[in-house]
């Protein structure tokens, strides 16, 4: 007999699922759309919304980093952050629709969250910056901020695209499983 869901449906694929992404991976991840959407949103607000949510993003970033070090297995870029060479061979084959399946991160997708990261700190690293007495006022300061938080708009619209075409071509919603945090478990020459 199939287990029965919180509606009372049988729940077929709730056993089917493994878990992938554990929860301060995915606290973070949501954090950082957030925080990112309140920074850009306020940018010609007041400046103390914007500066104390750019002030968590930083946190943010920092607390993924150690725990990209140090945390779960899933959650390591050594997990998933792949030499040069196999993202190029992942690229052609995604350029060939012959890419495989990967439980995490493909390798273009865990580039995709170094680069996110490294710009968000960037962003939000030169944000602080500019708000020191030492660099008030500074002009190259402000256009470093200024062009890495546009560089973040344009990585995260690339990230999200990447995400719907994965999700489509690979029939699994990726937006769903970075909230429950499960994929289907690997078949054929799916890549763990």
């Amino acid at each position: 007999m199939a287990e029965r869901g919180t509606t009372g449906a049988p729940d077929r694929d709730a056993k089917a699922l493994i878990a992938v992404w554990d929860p301060l991976v995915r606290i973070v991840h949501w954090g950082l759309v957030t925080g990112v959407a309140v920074t850009w949103l306020t940018t010609k607000g007041p400046s103390v919304v914007h500066d104390t949510v750019g002030y968590g993003v930083l946190g943010l970033v920092a607390l993924r980093g150690v725990w990209g070090l140090f945390g779960s297995a899933k959650a390591r870029f050594a997990g998933f952050v792949r030499a040069p060479r196999a993202t190029l061979d992942y690229a052609r084959a995604l350029a060939h629709g012959r890419e495989r399946r990967y439980v995490g991160h493909n390798p273009l997708g865990g580039w995709m969250i170094v680069a996110l990261l490294v710009t968000a700190f960037g962003a939000a690293a030169s944000g602080w910056l500019y708000t020191t007495d030492r660099f008030w006022g500074v002009a190259w300061v402000e256009k470093l901020h200024e062009l890495l938080a546009t560089l973040l708009l344009v990585l995260a619209a690339v990230h999200v695209i990447g995400v719907v075409a994965t999700s489509i071509r690979q029939r699994e919603n990726l937006v769903a499983a970075m909230l429950h945090g499960r994929k289907r478990p690997p078949q054929g020459d799916d890549q763990v």
